[in-house]
């Protein structure tokens, strides 16, 4: 009852008051839930860590998979401007909301998905719900919807880039096919790349060449960490056990 009733209050306040990293927002009442764990530090430190380590206010940031923003909020108060890409039109509502409500006016947020040429695919959520973090272009299914997809070249064309300092890139398993046409640009501008792999949403018998891979197109950055900042070996991140694990790895010169 205590719950049900904090989520009334919040909703017909229109804000959840918390904090990311100890930096204070209004956030969107409909996922107060997670709002409150990452208020209180219990969500991905580390990638607060990293943000913090890659942004500042002479550089920018490019959010691929931004869900409803707590990357994309932080972001904005780090980074000069951010980029994001959230095709979820449920998450993609929040993600508005939520920068609307911090009156954040250096992100250009864009409800389309980066894929390898443009068009109309289907996206899911692994569980089946609208706007959850697990939505992806690898999921079809009958309760997803359609998202309009461009490819990297054409957002490359408009858009000065050449001040990004940072990509963080989790898109559910879509990294797979979109991040080799980045590659070219990534090996030329040489900002850090913060990726989730998502191998385990790939055919069992497809893992290990198609991560090994992405892991060889990287190869020209001089380092290669975890997401804490703690040196990987290739090989340990394609062995058979790794690879039945989401993995977030690091990657700069």
């Amino acid at each position: 009852m205590l719950t049900k009733a904090r989520k009334m209050f919040y909703r017909a306040r229109g804000y959840y008051a918390g904090n990311l990293n100890g930096e204070p927002f209004r956030l969107d009442p409909y996922h107060s839930k997670f709002w409150r764990k990452a208020s209180a530090g219990n969500w991905e430190p580390e990638t607060f860590a990293v943000l913090d380590k890659f942004l500042s206010p002479d550089c920018d940031y490019l959010d691929i998979g931004a869900w409803v923003g707590p990357t994309v909020l932080y972001g904005a108060r780090k980074a000069r401007h951010v980029w994001c890409f959230e095709p979820d039109p449920t998450a993609y509502r929040h993600l508005a909301w939520n920068l609307d409500l911090n009156d954040i006016e250096n992100v250009s947020a864009f409800g389309v998905a980066l894929s390898d040429q443009f068009g109309v695919a289907r996206m899911a959520s692994v569980r089946g719900e609208p706007g959850d973090s697990t939505s992806s272009l690898l999921h079809d299914g009958a309760h997803g919807s359609d998202a309009l997809t461009i490819a990297w070249d054409q957002f490359e064309a408009v858009n000065d880039l050449s001040g990004v300092s940072l990509v963080k890139m989790d898109i559910e398993g879509a990294e797979f096919f979109v991040l080799p046409t980045i590659l070219p640009w990534l090996k030329k501008a040489r900002p850090a790349l913060y990726l989730s792999l998502h191998s385990p949403l790939l055919a069992e018998e497809e893992r290990s060449r198609r991560t090994s891979e992405i892991l060889s197109g990287l190869s020209f950055y001089s380092n290669f960490k975890d997401a804490f900042g703690n040196p990987l070996d290739y090989a340990e991140t394609l062995e058979a056990q790794a690879l039945e694990q989401f993995q977030t790895i690091l990657v700069s010169d």
